[in-house]
């Protein structure tokens, strides 16, 4: 799927389910969550986690775990973008324009 059909898919999906009536602020408090969640996952993978509550999770596990989140934090801000009229693609092209100059060689 292309990012413009991805991006389109998940907005429709969230807002079948009602999670687009939430506002810019609270969808970056949910990127925000995200975020954090998608530490855990690295940490989990890069040194474990000690918890006796915590069952020890296999390699593939724990790259699902970190995956899984990923998705969340992208899906995040494809609905954000989305709220802006901007497309995965605008957004691509200007990350990578802004580098470009930013670090231009010499």
């Amino acid at each position: 799927m292309k990012e413009t059909e991805m991006q389109q898919w998940i907005q429709d999906f969230y807002k079948q389910r009602g999670w687009s009536n939430y506002g810019p602020f609270e969808r970056i408090a949910f990127l925000t969550e995200e975020v954090g969640e998608t530490a855990r996952a690295v940490r989990a993978i890069e040194i474990g986690r000690d918890r006796p509550d915590e069952a020890v999770q296999s390699a593939d596990k724990l790259k699902q775990e970190l995956t899984e989140e990923l998705g969340d934090i992208l899906g995040n801000v494809f609905i954000l973008a989305s709220m802006y009229d901007v497309t995965i693609g605008e957004i691509l092209e200007a990350h990578k324009d802004k580098l470009s100059k930013r670090y231009i060689k010499e």
